[in-house]
């Protein structure tokens, strides 16, 4: 049984793996300012959009929510991209506690945190959960001009780009031209 999001707090534990955020949903965050036609877009400038996403996802679409969402995502994906912000971390993250509790079922933990903030600290806990169990895998894209993330899930974690169709195509196409511009006249 997974909790509500509500005042009352959420179970994490065993009942994560059916859980609202999951790395699929992560990723679905730091990926939601790609880069279309040339030109950076935020696919949560618009409320509604968010609103739909966090209500999707388990939230509520309340202002205060979508506010502290677009701010972990911009949290997070400055993260990803290179050292953490640790005080707009820390700022998601105030008053928020797991607490302990054993029934007949086993250990589950509760996470209590104010419920506006609920899904964006849930966002920064599956980050946290991505970067122990999988280090190194979640990166972003090798292509300078992509502004998406890619979590690498080969198992010699090689993968450079968020899509081979799109921006390896695009990268190896572009190498293979400077090489045969550079290569000598038979």
């Amino acid at each position: 049984m997974r909790g509500n999001l509500s005042n009352e707090g959420m179970w994490l534990g065993e009942e994560v793996g059916a859980g609202v955020i999951d790395e699929r949903a992560l990723l679905e965050v730091l990926n939601s300012t790609p880069v279309v036609d040339g030109r950076p877009r935020d696919e949560w400038a618009d409320d509604a959009v968010l609103r739909r996403w966090a209500e999707e996802h388990g939230g509520s679409g309340d202002a205060a929510a979508v506010d502290w969402l677009r701010a972990a995502r911009d949290v997070l994906q400055a993260a990803t991209y290179g050292p953490v912000p640790e005080a707009g971390l820390r700022r998601i993250l105030a008053g928020v506690r797991r607490t302990p509790e054993v029934g007949a079922s086993g250990l589950r933990w509760r996470l209590d945190a104010p419920p506006e903030r609920m899904l964006a600290v849930e966002l920064v806990l599956a980050w946290f959960d991505v970067r122990e169990h999988r280090p190194g895998r979640l990166r972003p894209c090798g292509n300078e001009e992509c502004r998406l993330f890619l979590l690498d899930r080969s198992r010699a974690n090689t993968a450079r780009w968020c899509s081979m169709k799109t921006c390896g195509n695009r990268l190896k196409a572009r190498r293979h031209q400077e090489r045969a511009r550079q290569a000598p006249a038979p």
